[in-house]
């Protein structure tokens, strides 16, 4: 039998409380968990394992003497009420923490220097009464990505993956994970030096374009953001909170779908669904960007905007692809130039199997096909 090992129980009631989850929600997934959280019995090196990869949290904290201090989610998003931040599912808590252990690693990857060669969040500032369709031209000029580039792509495809080295390019790391919650397409963390954005990879692949952008908007102004399927939230929001969570919206509708190029796509079509269809493929984008352009423009009434987008949403349930290889998977959560940089230590022997596992968020004995897949290049 495994031995016990005789941890402080306040860092099992931490790990969990910083999750998200109650003590019963714990003992749904640990069945001795009020007997350790009680101190009357101990997990066992296993068990902590399963509580790192749980609770996202390094192993090496179940060793120390007390809990560490961390600040709470709610010190990161100053844009979002405190009421909607308290009702954050548990999932997306984890998620969260798990982000925050990705910036970790890239600073203990890069000695603490963003690889980039320029940092957008650094080189560009705009007050949060921009003019919007001007700023979507400033940023779209730093990031080098013509109009014509993006319309050129073959698939939304060869989009996602476009953008994501764009984004890489000008210092933000894009991170991804199946969030199983369907309101929440992404969210990001702002850093002064590794600004990262995570996305909901259960999502369509032009709402996972949107919320590239959406997020950045929140970097370039220097906040913490969460990007929703619904926006009510906002009007509980006050000052230049509401202001900028406007302001991030309304930039990535602009960003990908620049108001001159719309009005030239326009020419001729009425505003329907069908049209809808056709520019979206047009620009790469989700067929709700379309509507909800011709929404704020009147030519669809807020009734015909909401059944559509239903209605898309449906669909997007019903054609759902089941997973697929767990490599490609993790390869394509990580990002290539991310698990780059961990085996760039791995080979310059600074760190050692067990750590870069721990890096690639896997177990040792996978490294080496996960690193043959690399390898390979992408699927």
């Amino acid at each position: 039998m495994a031995e016990q090992l005789p941890i402080n129980p306040l860092l099992l009631v931490w790990a969990r409380e910083r999750a998200g989850l109650s003590a019963e929600e714990a003992a749904q997934k640990f069945r001795r968990w009020a007997d350790w959280e009680a101190g009357n019995a101990f997990p066992t090196y296993p068990q902590l394992e399963q509580l790192s990869d749980a609770f996202k949290v390094p192993i090496a904290v179940f060793f120390f003497p007390e809990p560490p201090e961390v600040p709470s989610i709610n010190e990161t998003f100053r844009t979002l009420p405190e009421e909607t931040l308290d009702e954050l599912p548990s999932r997306l808590r984890i998620l969260l923490r798990k982000a925050k252990a990705m910036q970790l690693n890239l600073a203990d990857l890069t000695d603490g220097r963003n690889p980039a060669e320029r940092m957008i969040t650094r080189d560009l500032t705009f007050p949060a009464n921009v003019d919007i369709a001007e700023m979507a031209a400033v940023v779209r000029d730093y990031l080098g990505v013509t109009l014509e580039d993006q319309m050129s792509w073959r698939s939304t495809e060869d989009a996602l993956k476009g953008w994501r080295t764009a984004l890489l390019d000008v210092g933000v790391f894009v991170f991804k994970d199946a969030f199983r919650l369907e309101n929440f397409s992404g969210f990001c963390l702002f850093d002064e030096e590794f600004p990262i954005i995570y996305v909901n990879n259960s999502v369509t692949k032009t709402r996972q374009i949107f919320t590239y952008f959406h997020e950045l908007a929140h970097l370039i102004f220097h906040t913490s953001g969460i990007d929703t399927a619904r926006d009510g939230y906002i009007a509980r929001l006050v000052g230049d909170a509401r202001q900028i969570e406007i302001a991030c919206n309304s930039f990535a509708g602009q960003f990908l779908v620049p108001e001159h190029a719309f009005e030239d796509a326009m020419v001729g079509r009425d505003a329907s669904e069908a049209t809808a269809e056709i520019l979206a493929s047009r620009f790469n984008v989700s067929r709700e960007v379309i509507f909800r352009r011709l929404l704020d423009r009147g030519r669809v009434s807020e009734g015909e905007y909401e059944a559509a987008v239903q209605r898309w949403n449906a669909q997007r349930n019903v054609d759902r692809a089941p997973g697929g290889n767990p490599y490609w998977t993790a390869l394509a959560y990580l990002g290539r130039e991310y698990v780059a940089l961990a085996l760039a230590q791995y080979h310059r022997n600074r760190i050692d199997q067990t750590q870069l596992a721990e890096f690639l968020n896997t177990k040792p004995r996978y490294v080496g096909t996960l690193e043959e897949y690399y390898s390979r290049g992408t699927a």
